[in-house]
């Protein structure tokens, strides 16, 4: 018992210090320029307020402007853009926000996705990413 024991401890130390090693190599993700296709260049370009989205929804946009704190741990993660059903961007550029779903014993389908920082687009989707649609801080 006591040398698996032993071997156990090993093999953790072993496994923290190769993870260690990698965050130490791994360079950080510096901040890309804003794609111009992606960001409004103009207070037209802007999306008009939508009566139809969620109260959830107009306060998670509150949440965003205001830097959080955030209600869900992934809420601020990376949004990869896999689909590719909003706009090409570099990588890094989209992050996704949680909508609460009232009744929902999770998270839930409805997200609010972020691009640039600080954020200039906002788009919403209520299907889990299938679609979208953009969505501005004049929507709070």
């Amino acid at each position: 018992m006591r040398r698996l024991l032993i071997s156990l401890l090993v093999i953790l130390i072993g496994a923290v210090t190769l993870w260690q090693r990698q965050a130490e190599t791994v360079p950080p993700v510096a901040a890309e320029p804003q794609p111009a296709a992606v960001a409004p260049t103009d207070a037209r370009d802007e999306p008009e307020a939508g009566d139809d989205l969620p109260a959830e929804a107009r306060e998670t946009l509150e949440l965003i402007a205001r830097g959080g704190p955030f209600p869900y741990r992934k809420d601020g993660s990376e949004f990869r853009n896999r689909e590719q059903n909003l706009p090409a961007a570099p990588r890094g550029y989209y992050r996704e926000y949680t909508v609460p779903t009232p009744g929902s014993p999770d998270r839930g389908a409805r997200r609010i996705v972020a691009g640039g920082t600080p954020p200039s687009v906002w788009y919403y989707t209520d299907d889990h990413y299938r679609s979208f649609r953009p969505v501005g801080p004049g929507d709070n």
